[in-house]
């Protein structure tokens, strides 16, 4: 179980996602914690301004050969990153890394060989998008290249958050097929990367970046955003059909609660132009609140298939 400190850094930088993390049964709750916090790590790394793509990409093969079991030394320049954060909560979590890795030490095999494959597949994705900055290559090739990037950074997720479930859990997780269930929350990963994708269009495009196939320009952009907003409505569904194969309501709360918000996400940017999107498209903490209800609702009614 992770320790009470973690979780209260958990919740400074995770705005929706603590909560699922936080209603998980138990036996669960320590190792997915603990891969968050090391994917929202790296992600950090990949995405403090002002410092060269090569130390960023440095650093994040430091953490991925760490991962791995290599050395430490990449840890010597954290305080250069930490100083630069802006945010109390991720400049407390670079603070953090040596905690984390004994953290990940200390996790059963099994667990941890989990936690670091599914870090190191979600540090792959970052330093692909470090390295497509640094070459001037500001958007995504083709759609292809979007799932791949999707996959990495957050489709992992469903896979890992289905073999830590059966892993800890084993048959009080789920009766369904663990290889059926890893292909829904694959999907459901991905789905909710795209979302966070097409909220963020305007402030990734300001920053030269434009994760759609699509012309770096607002009115291409919507064009196709669109497409994509149908693509991860439908894998919000695969979230919720996910959600009622599961066999406890803690769990099925857990998964169903992000899903949910996806959906009332992609809802609003169904209604926002350009103008819109960059004065941002967020739901409120009433809506969070809702959709909590909602999936407690859900949790009900699962079948645990």
């Amino acid at each position: 179980m992770m320790s009470r400190p973690d979780l209260r850094l958990l919740r400074e930088v995770s705005r929706s996602f603590y909560l699922s993390i936080r209603v998980l049964p138990r036996p669960m709750r320590g190792a997915v914690a603990l891969a968050y916090l090391l994917a929202r790590a790296s992600d950090t790394l990949a995405d403090t301004p002002g410092v060269a793509p090569a130390l960023k990409r440095s650093l994040l093969e430091g953490f991925a050969g760490e991962l791995g079991g290599g050395d430490q030394a990449w840890r010597d320049d954290l305080g250069e990153f930490r100083e630069r954060q802006e945010h109390a909560g991720e400049r407390a979590l670079i603070g953090r890394m040596v905690s984390l890795f004994d953290q990940l030490a200390g996790l059963p095999d099994e667990e941890r060989t989990h936690v670091t494959a599914v870090a190191t597949t979600i540090i792959s994705g970052q330093r692909l998008d470090v390295e497509r900055s640094a070459s001037g290559q500001h958007r995504m090739p083709d759609a292809d290249s979007l799932e791949d990037y999707c996959h990495r950074v957050a489709g992992c997720v469903g896979l890992f958050w289905t073999r830590i479930g059966f892993a800890t859990l084993g048959a009080r997780f789920s009766r369904s097929d663990p290889g059926e269930l890893e292909a829904m929350g694959e999907r459901f990963g991905r789905g909710l990367q795209l979302v966070n994708i097409l909220r963020d269009l305007p402030g990734d495009l300001e920053q030269g970046r434009c994760y759609l196939p699509a012309e770096p320009k607002p009115d291409a952009i919507l064009v196709e955003s669109a497409r994509w907003r149908e693509v991860a409505r439908a894998r919000m569904d695969d979230g919720l059909n996910y959600a009622r194969r599961l066999r406890t309501r803690r769990l099925r709360i857990a998964v169903a609660l992000p899903a949910l918000l996806g959906i009332e996400t992609l809802d609003r940017l169904d209604a926002a132009d350009w103008s819109m999107l960059q004065r941002g498209v967020k739901v409120t903490r009433r809506t969070v609140r809702m959709c909590f209800w909602k999936a407690l609702g859900l949790s009900r009614r699962g079948t645990g298939a």
